[in-house]
Parts: structure tokens; C-alpha cells; sequence
């Protein structure tokens, strides 16, 4: 199944930008509230506006080429995982931002490639794309959970270290 991935994801690499707008602006029309999260393209309300976006383009240009980092890098375990568990780290710092919200590009990724792939895209391609981009997320989910873990909790914030309220049990656990 890798194999045919590889072989098919080298369409999308070919249309990597197009197929990341695309996706965006599918993921637009079904979560409009999501593109508030975004400073540099949160004025884009029409599908067109969207669509001509150099800054949502860019955008999707380095989204798609992390996704491509992705499927290129799954063979070497450690750097898949550190990849995206980075990504999902990096969310983090969105105000706003939401893990959950990583489950909405499922179907917009999906689409975008089905169009982009055309005929190619069988029966067996969805079977793997599913497959692969519901492993991708759980993965950045997982790197964004990782990072959560790494901060202090509200009482190490708020210097109470030795108070009943201090030693939580989260607080005990060293986190």
C-alpha cells in the first residue's frame, strides 16, 4: 500500500498548490468560522477571494508540502514523527486554536486529491488516502497533546507550588 501511495502522491506533488487551495477552500465552505483563526487571510469571505489568494496559496503551498514531507518520510519513523508531531506543536501558539479542529481538513484534503488525481483516483487509492490522512492527523493531534503536557499547569503559573492547590495531581506527576 506504501508503494502505491508514493507512485499516486506524485500527481499531487505535481499540483501541490492548487490542490492546497482547493482543499482550503473546501475547508472554508463547510467551516467558515475556522478562517477567523487566520491573520493573514481572515478578510477572504467569498470562495473566489479565497481561490486568487496569494496569501491563502502560500499557505496551502506549506501545508501541502508538510503533508508531502509526510508520506515521503514514512519510512524513517523518527523523523515522521517528529515532523508532525512539530506541526501539531506549532498550533499551539493560534490563538484560538483548537486539536479538533485538525479533523476538519479530512474531507477537504480528500477531495482536493480525488480532483487533482482524476481518473487514478480508484476505489483502492480512497481506501489508502483514508487511511493515511487519518494516521497524519492523529499524529499532529498527538505532537499538539505533547506540547500541551510540556506546559505548566494554571498553579505552576500562578506560583503556587506548595499549597493544596499546587500539588495536584498533575503537578505531581512533574508536568
Amino acid at each position: 500500500q506504501k508503494f502505491n501511495i508514493i507512485k499516486s502522491w506524485k500527481g499531487i506533488a505535481r499540483a501541490i498548490e492548487p490542490t492546497g487551495v482547493y482543499m482550503f477552500v473546501k475547508l472554508f465552505e463547510s467551516n467558515s468560522e475556522l478562517i477567523g483563526l487566520f491573520t493573514k487571510f481572515n478578510q477572504l469571505r467569498t470562495r473566489d477571494e479565497q481561490a486568487t489568494s496569494m496569501e491563502l496559496a502560500e499557505h496551502a503551498t506549506i501545508v501541502m508540502n508538510s503533508i508531502d514531507e509526510g508520506i515521503k518520510a514514512m519510512d524513517n519513523v523518527d523523523f515522521f514523527f517528529d515532523l508532525l508531531h512539530q506541526i501539531g506543536a506549532s498550533h499551539r501558539k493560534i490563538p484560538g486554536f483548537k486539536k479538533e479542529y485538525f479533523w476538519k481538513i479530512e474531507k477537504p484534503f480528500l477531495e482536493a486529491v480525488r480532483l487533482t488525481l482524476g481518473d487514478r483516483y480508484t476505489d483502492n487509492m480512497d481506501n489508502i488516502y483514508r487511511i493515511t490522512i487519518k494516521f497524519l492527523i492523529e499524529t499532529v493531534i498527538r505532537g499538539y497533546e505533547l506540547a500541551e503536557e510540556k506546559e505548566p499547569n494554571d498553579n505552576v503559573k500562578k506560583g503556587c507550588t506548595n499549597n493544596a492547590e499546587g500539588n495536584s495531581s498533575k503537578a505531581a506527576k512533574g508536568s
